[in-house]
């Protein structure tokens, strides 16, 4: 990814902050924040749409060619858009949620999404972007001068999730969790750091402590890069 914004990648498994703390970061550097999360969420959703089913790979592909989504870069706005249907509450919804890792396992829409990635952030108005997701410090941006796998004991991501989700009952949601990631590593591996990938672990940290913790991360590379 050459001639882009500066890149900070974080990776990291369901429930370990990654998104609440690449927001947080991105808000105090003045970076822009790309939720990969949400942007197959939002193609899970319109696949459903279309009335495909997502574990039939051939109908996904067909859902996915005509895929508009509008996703800023903004941390503030975090607004989700297809075509212009805004279903930035939809996405969220359950059903979405279940058909997320159909979509994302077919290998020619990970693919095409993650060249949607990289071109957004090539376009992007800020002078760095923090890229957050699933496997973006090996493929999505394997190149970029800061990677970071943020990741946290089972049971503490569990704990984390369920508090998310007022409601909801916490073991319910501990399996449900492990279910997403028993799924989702059978397409990318996010629980082990590649070369060159630092580790933030947020099992003992708090939110505030995770945050300075990546932080500190970012100042390091970027010295050493200048140095």
């Amino acid at each position: 990814m050459t001639d882009t914004p500066f890149i900070v990648a974080i990776d990291g498994p369901a429930g370990s902050g990654k998104s609440s703390v690449s927001k947080a970061v991105a808000r105090q550097l003045g970076y822009g924040y790309l939720d990969t999360g949400a942007a197959y969420r939002a193609l899970a959703w319109h696949v459903l749409n279309t009335g495909a089913d997502t574990a039939d790979a051939d109908a996904v592909r067909a859902a996915a060619s005509d895929f508009d989504l509008r996703l800023g870069l903004d941390p503030d706005d975090r607004t989700v858009r297809v075509g212009e249907h805004d279903v930035t509450e939809e996405i969220r919804e359950p059903r979405v949620s279940s058909a997320v890792s159909g979509v994302a396992r077919v290998p020619e829409v990970r693919a095409a999404v993650n060249e949607l990635f990289r071109d957004m952030v090539a376009r992007a108005s800020q002078p760095a972007v923090v890229v957050e997701g699933r496997d973006i410090t090996t493929v999505v941006a394997p190149d970029a001068p800061v990677r970071i796998l943020l990741t946290a004991a089972p049971e503490v991501r569990a704990a984390r999730r369920a508090n998310e989700l007022v409601g909801e009952n916490a073991a319910a949601v501990a399996a449900a969790l492990h279910k997403r990631d028993a799924s989702d590593s059978t397409v990318v591996d996010f629980l082990t750091a590649a070369p060159g990938v630092e580790v933030v672990d947020s099992t003992d940290l708090d939110f505030a402590q995770t945050i300075d913790a990546v932080l500190t991360v970012i100042a390091q590379r970027q010295g050493a890069n200048h140095g």
